[in-house]
């Protein structure tokens, strides 16, 4: 039995020994700059950015817009991120490095979509955004204000009736006949 005891001891002596040394390898390893693993890179200093949207009428605040941003590198598109305006209009992002361009896009409904390129050159930005509502939409064929009549296709119009009914009194042209039709049906509506 002190034999058994003697070699149990011998045994343990041997295994802390063998923890020690394995430990102060670990160490001296984690210590070592010629780890040839894979080096941690610190991300670039990033900037805070709040974005308030508001009416550009009353200057209340616009929640649940949607704010985009989209960073650019160039002329190309690295992505997007979205948020939302809380019940203040606001919104904040932080993970835009310094130094980057950003194309800002915000879309409410009821609103005209904005669109601005920023540059990211503080630590710390606000922008105040002021939504319009959408304006009249421009078409060239609204008839409004006093020289409506003399525009190109009222012209056009009486031109063709004037040379139809010349030409239809002398040579019977079945072109200018239908023209003189088509030209009094656009006048006179329709019954539905």
């Amino acid at each position: 039995m002190i034999m058994r005891h003697r070699s149990h001891l011998r045994l343990c002596a041997l295994v802390a020994g063998l923890g020690l040394a394995c430990g102060s390898i670990a160490l001296h390893a984690q210590d070592d700059n010629n780890y040839r693993g894979r080096k941690y890179k610190a991300p670039p200093p990033s900037a805070r950015i709040e974005v308030t949207v508001l009416r550009d009428s009353s200057g209340k605040p616009i929640p649940n817009a949607h704010v985009i941003f989209h960073p650019v590198e160039g002329d190309k598109d690295k992505g997007s991120m979205e948020l939302k305006t809380d019940e203040d209009g606001k919104t904040v992002i932080d993970v835009i490095p310094i130094g980057d361009t950003v194309r800002l896009q915000i879309i409410a409904d009821g609103f005209q979509t904005y669109g601005a390129d920023y540059k990211i050159d503080k630590p710390e930005m606000s922008m105040e955004i002021r939504m319009k509502r959408p304006g009249a939409q421009y078409s060239v064929y609204k008839n409004t204000g006093p020289n409506s009549s003399s525009g190109s296709g009222s012209s056009n119009n009486s031109g063709s009736r004037n040379d139809s009914s010349s030409s239809s009194s002398g040579t019977g042209d079945k072109s200018s006949d239908s023209g003189g039709q088509s030209n009094s049906s656009q006048s006179q509506p329709q019954p539905k």
